[in-house]
């Protein structure tokens, strides 16, 4: 089963989130609907981006990465959307 890193843009206050995750779509609906306490108050979600890896451990690095100086500037820079 793959694993899922995924960053999610704040649609009224233009913050990011990063997780990671089995299910991408159960895993927004549930950020949408404020279970999650630490994005409630941002709600609603827009999903910028995911990656799969095939191991639970690659994931959570590239999460960990994501959430460096670095890695919140590939986020914001436009060369991952291409």
């Amino acid at each position: 089963m793959k694993y899922y890193v995924y960053v999610l843009k704040s649609i009224g206050y233009g913050r990011h989130y990063v997780g990671f995750t089995r299910n991408v779509r159960k895993r927004l609906r549930q950020h949408n609907a404020g279970k999650t306490f630490s994005t409630r108050p941002y709600i609603p979600y827009e999903l910028l981006f995911f990656e799969s890896f095939d191991s639970k451990q690659e994931a959570l690095d590239r999460e960990k990465f994501l959430k460096t100086g670095k890695g919140r500037t590939y986020i914001k820079s436009a060369s991952w959307r291409n």
